[in-house]
């Protein structure tokens, strides 16, 4: 669907020649920081390269063999030309497979320095064999979510989307197993609290963790296995959710392709002002992750909906508007279809405020036809949620009332208890029956619908959308990285050379090489992955 035929249909008569104008704004911008990425490398995206050559594991002392690898490349300052081509150079020496040369580098009995450097052709040639073996298997993944989607019928109300939290995975996935059949459609492992700064994966099943579970490859097999089993005793999918955010972005994308997960949290900007990581580092950590998550079908799921817990939802609008322009942008870059952008936004206004349910309205209808195509996630009250679960509930049936009323696709579940207690599996069954009872009752009220012309979800609209467009060609003007800076975006200010992991980020040199940023690619535009 084109602008033209989006404004034919607008309930809001959204000027579309301001959208158009933002969104080229908003290419720019993301062409411009495109630009800083595209000469740089970071550690995890190396580690990353490791993991889908096949190197998995720990060593003795539970150190992931990935991160042994790229250790060892960066203290021979190696790390600039790519892992793939000093990996590919020593399988042609040794004959050996990468999972072997991981091990034999973990107990000190290969340097990878010390081998001459073989012809580059013969070296791609090596490793793009063992590189397209990997991406057959994510084609494989992502075509089998496909087929058990076409077996059990695609649901078209919106997506319920429930949390699990418990520290254990296997508590986790009795809880899991539970909310689906309460009628949830997709669950989300929140992840141990802080696991965002670990710059290392944790390895295998993991049965304690504050406030979430370690996102592990193990983990997200075993959930995975669960999902598969209640989806077959329920007759429909159970969509998976994980975060690949923070200092290992793209590896948690890697594994979440290899365990077949459905969705991914992946957004650099919410990693930059929530978890002062370095913005360089976690900017181009992005690219590659969503490239990742392109090629394996993942819908990414973006992080506005955070900017309204430190800024106010009524002024701050603006802002998450002109950043979910931005991030369609990086995402149409990394190869992402409109179909894959879950760009967020959320129902955070104080309730006090008079109207505020209309400027909800109005927004999460602006949000709907500006983006038509993206399966948009819409974020829960959370902010003004104060521990009286009674009007709580109701806040609750106010927030999931808008979801039906403008087609938001993936409904975060609210829940009476929030500011209490990570919820109970009654909690969360109270609350996706509110929000079930909402959408079968209220089902066609976006087909009956009307606003009225020139009234005040007309006016708010292009109040907001005008100052998202200036905001942007403010942006334009200043660059990203100082727009983050200033603190902008959620009213928090980061240093360009500040936070967490900018030893991580490397200059690539001339010869630098990754088979994966060629390979998905070319297989994504041609549609042959």
């Amino acid at each position: 669907m084109n602008e033209k035929e989006t404004h034919l249909k607008s309930k809001l008569n959204l000027n579309f020649s301001i959208v158009s104008k933002a969104r080229e704004t908003a290419k720019k911008i993301a062409n411009e920081t495109q630009r800083f990425i595209d000469l740089h490398t970071t550690t995890t995206i190396e580690r990353t390269v490791c993991r889908l050559l096949g190197i998995d594991g720990v060593d003795e002392f539970d150190i992931p063999l990935p991160n042994i690898v790229v250790d060892h490349l960066n203290k021979k300052n190696l790390l600039g030309r790519g892992a793939s081509i000093l990996i590919g150079n020593a399988v042609i020496h040794t004959n050996l497979k990468p999972q072997e040369i991981a091990e034999k580098i973990a107990k000190n009995e290969l340097d990878l320095s010390e081998f001459s450097l073989k012809d580059f052709s013969e070296i791609k040639a090596t490793i793009n064999v063992i590189a397209q073996e990997t991406l057959t298997k994510i084609s494989q993944n992502k075509k089998k979510r496909e087929d058990l989607i076409n077996k059990y019928g695609e649901k078209t109300e919106p997506l319920i989307y429930v949390i699990v939290a418990t520290g254990n995975i296997y508590e986790d996935v009795i809880q899991a197993k539970a909310a689906a059949r309460q009628g949830a459609d997709v669950i989300a492992v929140i992840r141990s609290t802080v696991q965002s700064l670990l710059d290392y994966v944790p390895y295998g099943p993991t049965t304690e963790g504050f406030g979430g579970t370690y996102a592990t490859q193990e983990n997200f097999r075993i959930m995975r296995k669960a999902l598969d089993e209640v989806s077959e005793e329920l007759g429909r999918y159970i969509r998976l959710t994980n975060y690949c955010s923070g200092l290992c972005m793209p590896e948690i994308a890697a594994m979440g392709a290899y365990e077949r997960l459905d969705m991914m949290l992946n957004d650099a900007l919410y990693g930059i002002l929530f978890r002062d990581i370095n913005m360089k580092r976690t900017i181009i950590d992005q690219y590659f992750s969503r490239m990742i998550n392109a090629y394996a079908g993942v819908i990414i799921n973006t992080g506005e909906d955070n900017y309204l817990t430190t800024a106010d939802a009524y002024e701050a609008a603006h802002t998450v508007l002109a950043s979910e322009f931005i991030n369609e942008q990086f995402a149409l870059l990394a190869g992402l279809k409109e179909e894959q952008m879950g760009l967020g936004h959320a129902f955070e206004m104080n309730p006090d405020l008079e109207n505020g349910f209309l400027y909800e309205l109005a927004q999460a209808q602006m949000t709907r036809e500006i983006f038509p195509k993206a399966p948009l996630k819409y974020m829960p009250p959370t902010k003004f949620m104060t521990g009286n679960i009674f009007k709580g509930h109701i806040q609750d049936a106010l927030f999931n009332m808008i979801t039906i009323i403008t087609n938001q696709r993936i409904h975060l579940l609210g829940m009476l208890t929030e500011a209490i207690h990570t919820p109970f599996m009654s909690d969360r069954a109270l609350s996706i029956e509110n929000a079930r009872y909402i959408f079968n009752n209220m089902k066609s009220i976006s087909d009956e619908i009307v606003f009225k012309e020139g009234g005040l979800m007309e006016r708010r609209v292009d109040e907001v959308l005008n100052k998202a467009y200036n905001l942007l060609q403010e942006i334009e003007k200043l660059s990203l990285f100082k727009t983050i800076e200033k603190g902008i975006f959620a009213n928090i200010k980061r240093p360009i050379n500040g936070g967490k992991g900018l030893d991580g980020v490397i200059k690539k040199e001339k010869d630098y090489f990754n088979p994966f940023n060629e390979l998905m690619i070319k297989q994504i535009t041609k549609g042959g992955n």
